[in-house]
C-alpha cells in the first residue's frame, strides 16, 4: 500500500503539459550564459544530424521518424513518471544509421548543456527528470533565440511569463550561481 500511494502522489507533483513545463524551464536558464552554452550544443547537434542526413538519407530518415514517434509517445509516458525506455530508443533509432555522427552531436548538445547547468546556472538539469519535455523545450528556446531573444537578461520577463519583481536583484551573466 505505502508505494501506491507514493507513486501516486509523485505522479500528482509532476508536470503535465509542454505548456506547463515550460516556464519551469526558463527558469532553469537565467544565466545568459548558460543558454549561450544551450544554443552552440543544439547547433552542433543540429549540425551533426543533417550531415548524419547527408550521408545516409534513408537510414538517418528512418532513425528520426523512429525518435519523433518515441518523443511522441514518451511524452505522454513523461506525465507520470521518468521514461528511460523512450530516451534510450529516441539516442539509439539514429544511431544506428549514423554511429558516429548522431552520438557526437548528442555530446555535443549535452556537454555544452550541463556545462551551463553546473558552471553558471549551479543547478541539476531538468532533463534528469523531463528528458523529453526538456528536449521540446531546448528546441523552442533555441527557436526564441534565433529570432534575437533570450540572449540576455531574464528570460521568463522577457517572454511575458513573469513579471520582475520591485528591486530584484540579479546576478552577472557569467558568474557562477553558488560558489
Amino acid at each position: 500500500m505505502g508505494c501506491w500511494t507514493c507513486e501516486k502522489q509523485q505522479m500528482a507533483r509532476r508536470i503535465q503539459s509542454l505548456q506547463e513545463f515550460f516556464p519551469y524551464y526558463l527558469g532553469e536558464h537565467r544565466s545568459a550564459t548558460s543558454r549561450r552554452l544551450h544554443f552552440l550544443g543544439t547547433s552542433g547537434f543540429l549540425t551533426a544530424s543533417a550531415a548524419s542526413a547527408a550521408l545516409n538519407p534513408l537510414g538517418f530518415g528512418a532513425g528520426l521518424t523512429a525518435m519523433c514517434l518515441l518523443a511522441w509517445h514518451g511524452l505522454k509516458a513523461e506525465k507520470k513518471a521518468l521514461s528511460l525506455p523512450h530516451v534510450i530508443g529516441m539516442v539509439a533509432a539514429p544511431s544506428l544509421a549514423s554511429p558516429a555522427l548522431f552520438p557526437a552531436g548528442v555530446l555535443c548538445a549535452y556537454g555544452c548543456a550541463w556545462l551551463g547547468h553546473f558552471r553558471f546556472e549551479g543547478n541539476k538539469p531538468a532533463t534528469f527528470q523531463y528528458p523529453i519535455m526538456s528536449l521540446v523545450s531546448d528546441f523552442r528556446m533555441y527557436g526564441q533565440m534565433l529570432r534575437g531573444r533570450l540572449w540576455k537578461g531574464d528570460p521568463l520577463v522577457e517572454l511575458g511569463l513573469e513579471s520582475p519583481g520591485p528591486g530584484e536583484a540579479t546576478r552577472p551573466d557569467d558568474a557562477p550561481a553558488r560558489g
